[in-house]
């Protein structure tokens, strides 16, 4: 049986998932901001595209279940930290440590933890670089703090994930052995092309300076 909220924590979570799309739209605007202005103005576009979502709550509540506590709005905000999150797609990865500067410099964010995937890739092959972040968000006379997950990588990267995201799916987290052997092999091929198209991209600038 899957998990879920009762009808009164449901009321509770829609305002509770309020918030967080304000603080998501609060971050959005700074990031658009920090694209926009690397495109149009620094000539720098590392920025490919940037997706932003808010949590299921059919996905909350299997999250909580499965980590053992009540199935409550509370719970939610107490237990969950990717409630709200961002994806931040670039063309290269030496994109992301930049962006990742930039994101540690923005006002009104408080950084509260960091994962580097790319350095230190997961067992599985996943790259990625985390980082929950705090927003304020101010309403009712009251300023609240929110979490929002970042996750920066390339295009590459995402490709990559999407396709053992649907391999994990496909198999209930239990992917055989040779496939996840395979995925990790073109996981370690891909950070390789990441590499060399990086290595061309600035063969090219320098012939063009």
């Amino acid at each position: 049986m899957s998990a879920r909220f009762s009808s009164e924590e449901f009321e509770n979570l829609k305002r509770l998932l309020s918030v967080y799309e304000w603080g998501l739209a609060a971050l959005m605007t700074k990031l658009n901001i920090i694209n926009d202005d690397l495109r149009s103005y620094q000539e720098n576009s590392s920025i490919d595209h940037i997706a932003s979502r808010i949590k299921a709550p059919e996905s909350i509540a299997q999250k909580l279940h499965s980590a053992g506590v009540e199935v409550t709005a509370e719970n939610a905000k107490k237990h969950l930290r990717d409630i709200a999150g961002v994806r931040v797609i670039t063309s290269f990865a030496k994109d992301i440590s930049f962006l990742v500067e930039l994101i540690r410099t923005m006002p009104d964010v408080n950084i509260i933890d960091e994962k580097d995937y790319i350095n230190t890739p997961k067992q599985s092959g996943y790259r990625s670089y985390h980082m929950i972040v705090e927003v304020p968000v101010f309403f009712s006379g009251a300023s609240e703090n929110i979490t929002v997950e970042i996750q920066l990588r390339t295009s590459a990267m995402n490709f990559w994930a999407t396709l053992e995201h649907k391999a994990r799916y496909k198999y209930r987290e239990h992917i055989p052995t040779h496939l996840s052997d395979e995925l990790a092999v073109i996981a370690d091929k891909i950070a390789d092309l990441d590499q060399r198209m990086y290595l061309i991209h600035e063969i090219i600038n320098l012939i063009n300076e």
